[in-house]
């Protein structure tokens, strides 16, 4: 079998069973949720997470070289924000084209500081390396007291579904760009400088009023699975209740939509669920969008009164093209 012939999920988690994990300080193992988390003694625990981007498969040709390093910087910190730790810093490996520009490589530099800067944290370090094609990968460090940390399984059903910001932007300008459609700034600024909740996540776990939490940078959709999974829980979702822009509902109508706002992908929100009677206090610190509700089981969304069962696909590397 190929890895190809499998969901990216599935290869993360054939991966994980192949490793070992005997140390008692790893309270977040490989594959389990957005980082990894170790306990090294004292009242914090350290958070790691990395992430690899590639010049054909995640940067669009429209990309300057100051957007690619933000978002070299900002996929890393996003899984950071998912857990609402304190960035530490950021270590990245570049794998460079011989006959790359300095003034373009410069460019990609000054990004990635500039978005490291934004949320307080820095560049600590890294490598380079020739390569055929632009790689940028990743590798960020945070912080979090023991006592806040949120996992993706502690979702209960009555718990309510929320999201921060606007859904469907970053989908919204991939598909446009797809299809030769004009995009407004606006939205393409979603796609190409997208900005990590690290502020909003610090806000949230502060509550302690979150019961689970992830990015949905791969899509609402395969997010809503995989802390479905986590918790053994389903959810049942609103789509008259989604936070989506007038730029976007000009752009698509009807399942164009509906595929820009849940399956596409690049929006970097944070997807978390609350329980009922807390939900003031959390919409006290931080502006969010209930969506829906936590479920015993099943994951579906109503539209225009129908309930459809809403399947588990988003962006994923190794599929296959079809």
């Amino acid at each position: 079998m190929k890895i190809s012939e499998i969901n990216e999920r599935v290869l993360i988690q054939s991966i994980s069973k192949l490793l070992t994990r005997q140390d008692k300080n790893i309270v977040v193992g490989a594959g389990e949720d957005d980082c990894a988390v170790l306990d090294l003694g004292g009242d914090e625990l350290l958070l790691l997470t990395t992430d690899m981007l590639h010049r054909k498969t995640d940067f669009p040709h429209q990309m300057t070289g100051w957007q690619i390093g933000w978002m070299s910087v900002a996929v890393n910190l996003s899984d950071i924000a998912s857990k609402g730790a304190r960035p530490l810093g950021i270590l990245m490996a570049m794998g460079l084209s011989p006959d790359t520009e300095l003034d373009f490589l410069e460019d990609i530099i000054k990004g990635m500081d500039d978005c490291a800067s934004k949320f307080n944290t820095h560049i600590l370090g890294g490598d380079t390396d020739s390569h055929d094609e632009l790689t940028m990968t990743g590798t960020a460090l945070g912080l979090i007291k023991k006592d806040l940390l949120v996992h993706r399984n502690g979702a209960k059903p009555g718990d309510m579904v929320c999201v921060t910001g606007n859904l469907g932007s970053a989908g919204a300008a991939i598909m446009s760009l797809d299809k030769g459609i004009p995009v407004k700034p606006k939205i393409l600024k979603a796609l190409l400088e997208p900005v990590p909740r690290i502020n909003e996540g610090i806000a949230l776990v502060g509550t302690c009023a979150v019961s689970s939490m992830m990015d949905i940078s791969d899509g609402l959709a395969l997010s809503l699975h995989d802390i479905g999974r986590a918790s053994n829980v389903g959810f049942m979702i609103y789509e008259e209740r989604f936070p989506v822009r007038p730029e976007v509902t000009d752009l698509f109508k009807d399942d164009e939509l509906l595929q820009a706002v849940i399956y596409t992908g690049g929006d970097f929100e944070l997807l978390f669920t609350v329980p009922h009677e807390k939900i003031e206090i959390v919409r006290s610190v931080c502006p969010l969008t209930v969506i829906g509700e936590v479920i015993k089981k099943g994951i579906f969304i109503q539209k225009k009164g129908k309930i459809e069962e809403l399947k588990s696909k988003g962006y994923e590397h190794f599929r296959k093209k079809v």
